[in-house]
Order: structure tokens, then sequence, then C-alpha cells
């Protein structure tokens, strides 16, 4: 199986190169690695050059946004599997690949999904919160339950089918498309109980209590569009992050 893994960039110099060797290390050749840059201005583009070994295709232009960005890498993509690693982020481990396909093969599902470590910016030793994720239920999404999205991933032919990120929201996307994937087209889920993916913390939806605001905002929208109950379903997605503080 071919496995496309997509980075969004955008002035991403500062860890960048980490990015590069999480992928370059993975014990699975098969792997097509798409980077699309938002047309970055320092030196992110140049170390993607010198650097990404395993780098097959790289876009630099404008765009919309991290969405807009994977849009085109998943319209790019040419795998089997469609994966993502965000510029900030690494791999947990070199056999993430290899699991993730093996998982696929035995399960015969259409995604495969894991847990989340989120990590200190500058210690990726230090582990701030600890995203379990557990099997999947389809009744779980009513109480707030979606994968971690940066351990998700979705054969390709079913971004075609059931479309890719709705760039209408900022923030929720992921979850909006998440929703859409599993609540109202019912894709078949496979957990592959092991770390994917170290994230470090400060992404978009948690800097600032006002993108906290909004991303709430959004999520409301997401489960109102895909027809989820709103309630339990908002109160219980945020309640449920408090013990991945403690539990860590």
């Amino acid at each position: 199986m071919k496995v496309s893994i997509i980075t969004a960039t955008y002035n991403s110099e500062r860890t960048i190169l980490d990015t590069l060797n999480s992928l370059e290390q993975q014990s699975y050749r098969n792997i097509e690695y798409i980077i699309v840059d938002g047309a970055s201005t320092d030196n992110t583009v140049n170390l993607i050059k010198e650097k990404g070994i395993r780098v097959t295709h790289i876009v630099s232009e404008p765009d919309q946004g991290i969405y807009d960005a994977l849009n085109k890498g998943i319209k790019l993509a040419t795998g089997d599997i469609v994966g993502f690693l965000h510029s900030d982020d690494i791999f947990a481990s070199e056999t993430v690949i290899e699991d993730i396909v093996a998982t696929f093969k035995l399960s015969n599902s259409d995604a495969v999904y894991g847990d989340l470590k989120y990590v200190s910016q500058n210690d990726l030793s230090k582990v701030i919160r600890l995203w379990k994720s557990g099997d999947y239920q389809l009744s779980r999404i009513k109480s707030g339950w979606m994968p971690p999205h940066p351990t998700f991933f979705m054969k390709r032919k079913l971004y075609d089918k059931f479309g890719y990120f709705d760039l209408s929201f900022k923030i929720a996307a992921d979850y909006d498309s998440l929703l859409r994937y599993l609540w109202i087209n019912k894709v078949s889920l496979a957990y592959l109980p092991k770390v994917i993916t170290l994230m470090r913390v400060g992404g978009a939806s948690n800097r600032s209590l006002a993108n906290i605001i909004k991303k709430t905002q959004e999520d409301v929208r997401a489960l109102s569009k895909n027809n989820v109950p709103i309630a339990k379903a908002i109160i219980l997605k945020n309640l449920s992050k408090i013990p991945q503080f403690i539990f860590k």
C-alpha cells in the first residue's frame, strides 16, 4: 500500500527540520511525501529543498490557510492512504507508518487512528497532555468523541467521494470533516492503541481565549451541519480533555 503524507507549512523554519527527520526515519518505504507551503517568507522552503530527502512534491504559493493547503495536498496525492504530519509535529516512532499499514490490512477498515501526545514547544520529551482515544463506537460521536485528527489516516478514494475540508471553518474544519466521514457516511474505523504523533502545544485552536471561544462556536456549527445533537456533544467534548492532562 502506498501512503501519502501531507504537510502544510508557513514560516515553519523553526520546526520543519524535526518534521522532515521524523518522516525520513520511517521504516516503511512506500511513502509519497507532499509539502504544501503557503508562500513562506522565511527559510522554510530552502530548508525543505536542502534537507527533505524523502520529499516527493513541494508546492509553494499563497493559500487560504492550513485547510486550503491540506486540500491541495489531498488532490495531489496518489497513495492508497492519506495522512497528515503538521509542520510542528513529529511521528512518535520510526514504525508508525508501518504499523498503520499493518492495521489497515488486518482490519480491512476505511480509516485507522491512534493516540496523540501534546508536548512542550521546546522539549519534546515533556508531555503536557495524552489523548488516549480508545475503541470506536458510532454512539460515542453524540458524546463529543472524535479521533485525534493528526492520527487519522483514511483511504484516499473516500476524500474524493465524501469531500475535503470545508474552508468556511477556520479552526474546526477537521472536526467537521470527521463528523461527515464518521457520522454521516459511516466510514469504518480501526483503532491502533499506540501514540502516533507528538504535537507541540500552542496550535491555532488553543493559542488564546478568543481562539478557544471561536473554536467552540465552530464546533457547534459543525455539529449542527452534520445533524449531531449539540448540547451533550459540546459539553462532553470539552470535559473529556480534563483527564488527558491528569493521566499523562
